[in-house]
Formats: structure tokens, sequence, C-alpha cells
């Protein structure tokens, strides 16, 4: 990893969510000295973390850098820094070091030798009680505290690195939950040349009791409004409203996705392995990838459908799209249409339905004959040229119409979040909010299945805590 300086007087950081960035960057932190509080309103850390891949945990993926960034959807620029920061092989010592058996599977999908997710996060939770993070759960950040700092020298000017290391709290204001602005706070773009520094949060413990925490620094963590029963709730997008970032629009991604077709439903419970997706807008081809779906009762799912939704999702419903799965990618149209007239000739008394089986999942036979308009009763003996390309082109191109993604209950990711724009690519820190920092999901990046967001969540942790420290991640080390 490269070593790289920066100027810091922070002490003590305040780290707001518990998943997987925020427990990596609490590690980080913690190891370069630094004194770090991780606040989770769950009762349990990594929430997320332990569904993820159908709770065996794909960490990330024994990729390149450039690999790397080559499936990251959006704003994969603004992670060219941080991939180099933290490696996706460098993750993986980094877990092998916390005491986690590693594995890499198809794809270069690595994942903890035990399958179990749990492992991922007792592995995090271990390293974080040996560094003695203060470990708070139950505990529901409201604000987030700030105070003014001074673009010119400023004597009367309290900054969250002040010689004591505390904040003047008479001088600290809130940045609310609600997002309805704060009479006394000073706003990064107010009179007098000030704008805004965090200095801590103010929460709610499981009691009811309120508590103003203060801080050098603040990690913003929180995720984004995905699987919103794993406590994601979209409170890190107020927060950074309110202190003047930049928020995108959010929307499900790496989601299934709702289709038109009555004969979708007969399908349900079908699994296609070795298909091809494809979806076009126009003369434009969106998407054309190989891999596996399953049919659903609403639609289409599956891995080559995750991927699918995260590039199709600004043009779905706004759009004209034409979709089709290739049954049989692997076969000409000239090749199919030869192996359908030897099964005819082969049984030229047959009805037709009795043959395609041999063709087709038995789910299939009857939707395929009714899309290409023959009898599905029809002899093979009797089937004509036209009506055997027919079946030909229902094969090679099966009609799907894609009419909207699933909603963030089913989305593995958000896509959308804190605008790029505003984040210092290097270090994670807001440019209008100093000791403001925002890490992983809650970020407007983005990438495809196979480990990819978990590595987001990792190299953006790292970076952060290389920023918070004023040196290099020190990851691994003791």
């Amino acid at each position: 990893m490269k070593r790289e300086m920066y100027m810091t007087n922070i002490k003590h950081v305040v780290i707001v969510g518990g998943g997987a960035s925020g427990m990596l960057c609490a590690i980080l932190a913690a190891q370069q000295g630094l004194r770090v509080t991780l606040l989770e309103h769950n009762e349990k850390f990594g929430k997320k973390l332990y569904i993820t891949g159908k709770g065996r945990c794909n960490f990330t993926n024994d990729c390149t850098p450039e690999e790397f960034l080559d499936n990251v959807v959006r704003n994969p620029k603004f992670l060219f820094s941080a991939s180099r920061k933290l490696t996706s092989r460098d993750v993986m010592e980094l877990f092998e070091a916390f005491g986690m058996a590693v594995k890499v599977e198809r794809g270069r999908r690595a994942f903890p030798a035990s399958d179990h997710s749990s492992d991922v996060i007792d592995a995090l939770v271990r390293r974080m009680k040996k560094l003695h993070v203060d470990l708070q759960l139950h505990t529901d950040v409201k604000r987030i505290l700030t105070s003014p700092v001074s673009t010119e020298p400023d004597p009367k000017a309290v900054t969250a690195a002040s010689a004591d290391g505390k904040p003047d709290p008479k001088e600290m204001t809130a940045s609310p939950a609600d997002g309805k602005p704060d009479p006394k706070a000073v706003t990064a773009a107010s009179a007098g040349g000030k704008r805004l520094a965090a200095c801590g949060v103010e929460a709610v413990r499981q009691d009811g009791s309120t508590v103003r925490i203060e801080a050098d620094a603040v990690v913003l963590a929180t995720g984004g409004l995905s699987y919103p029963s794993t406590g994601s709730t979209g409170d890190g997008y107020t927060f950074a409203k309110s202190l003047g970032l930049s928020v995108t629009a959010t929307s499900p991604s790496l989601v299934p996705v709702n289709c038109a077709e009555e004969y979708i439903r007969s399908l349900q419970g079908l699994s296609l392995k070795n298909v091809r997706l494809c979806v076009r807008s126009g003369k434009k081809t969106l998407f054309d990838e190989f891999g596996e779906l399953l049919f659903t009762p609403f639609g289409i799912s599956g891995p080559l459908v995750l991927s699918l939704s995260a590039v199709i999702g600004p043009y779905i419903g706004k759009k004209e799209l034409r979709s089709f799965i290739d049954l049989k990618p692997a076969v000409t149209e000239e090749q199919l249409h030869a192996r359908i007239s030897r099964l005819c000739s082969e049984h030229p008394k047959k009805a037709l339905k009795n043959i395609l089986g041999e063709l087709y999942p038995a789910k299939m036979v009857p939707v395929i004959p009714s899309l290409a308009g023959v009898p599905e009763e029809i002899r093979c003996c009797d089937l004509t040229k036209e009506q055997r390309e027919a079946l030909v082109r229902v094969t090679k191109e099966f009609p799907l119409t894609l009419t909207s993604l699933r909603g963030f209950n089913e989305a593995v990711i958000t896509r959308g979040g804190v605008s790029v724009k505003d984040i210092n690519p290097k270090t994670m820190e807001a440019k209008n909010c100093r000791n403001l920092y925002v890490i992983g999901e809650l970020l407007d990046v983005d990438a495809f299945t196979g480990g990819y967001n978990l590595q987001i969540a990792w190299c953006t942790a790292a970076s952060c805590a290389a920023a918070l420290a004023g040196t290099d991640t020190g990851a691994g080390k003791d």
C-alpha cells in the first residue's frame, strides 16, 4: 500500500454506523493510535453483513485494482486512489491476520472458508475489542455537532482541533436528523467567511436518555436504504444534506426485476444457466451478458439479473426497452433449425409438444410454441419451415417486457447517495465541512455483484482511516 502523509490533529473519532465500512475504519484508525468510538443503533454489529451472499458473505473479489474499477458501475474514477490504498488482496490478508480462513471460488469471489458470514463479523468485532474501540450499541445518533471554522485567521474561531483538543460547547451547533434547519446553526456558506467543522454527535440511548459525544472528527458510515430490516434508515443522507452536502437521487440496485408477461408466472421457480440476457434501448445495447437467472412470480432474478439492474436503473420505466433471453447461446440459428428438423424426422407422428422436452425445460414446453404462434398439438411431420423458424426465433430471442425494479427490501445495495463531487477522493473528507468523513454505501458509488461493493466499503474505510491518522492504514499491523 502506498504511504501518504496528511496534516492532522485528530485524537478522538466518532464513527456512526457499525456495518462493514464503519467497523474496518474503526480498526484501522485505532491501530494508528486514535481513540475511536463506534455507534450503532442496532442490537448488534454487521446485521447486513450477516445476510450478505445468502449468509456466506462474498466479502471481496480477488482481482487487481484495475479489474475492480472495471466492475464499478457508478463513479469509478472517484475510487482510483482508494482502490490502491487497500486492494482486495490486502483485504484477504487482513482478514487472515484477524484469524479468519479465506477461500476463493468461481469468479474469484472470496468467502470465509467456513461459508459463515458470522465469521467475518466476529473477526471484525474481536479486532475492535482487542484495540479497545469504544463499542456502543442501541445508540441512535440524532444530530451531528458542528462548530464554526474561519477560512481566515481568527483568534475567536473554535476548531475541532483546538489547543486542548476539545471544542467549546458554546460554539457547537447541531445538524438534525429530521433535516430541518437549526436557527442556531452556522452554515457552510454563512457570512464572515466561516464554514463548519464536525465536532461530535448527539444521540439517544436505549433507555431514552440523550448524550452528547464530543470528538475531533465524525465519520458517517450509516449505509444506504437497502434491506431496511437490517436498520438502513437513510439517516446518513439527512445528516449530509443538513451539512450542505449534495445527495443524488437514490434507487434500489442489484435487485430483481418485474416483468409484464403473464406467462412469467407459469415459469416461476425455473432456473436457467448459461443463458444470454440482452437489453436494448433503440439502437443502443445497455446490457448483454451470459450467466444464470431465475423466473419468479413477478419477473426475473438471479446473478445475471442483479447485474442487469445496476445498469438499467436510469432507463427502466422511462424509455422503451427491448429485452430478450437467448436460451441457446452456444448454438447458432442454423444449428438449432437443423436440430428441430432432425427431431421432427425422427418422430414424425408425434405432437410437437412431445418432442420439445429434448430442447427445453418442462415448464417452457407450453410457452415456446405459444409465443411462436405454432399449435403445440401439431404433428412433427406437418411442421412447416416457417413454423420451425418461428420456434428458432423465440428460442434465440425469448421476449421479456421489463417494467420496474423491485424495492429496497430486496435490493443488495443503494444506487445514488452523497455526491462524490463534495468528497475528497483521497481522504473521504467532506469538502465543505472539516473533519466530517463519508464512507461506504452512503457514497454515490456502486458496483456489480461479486464482492465489489464490499470492496468499496473496505477501501473507502481505509482511505478515511489513513487521513484521520495522518499516515497510511497500517493494515494488518499490531
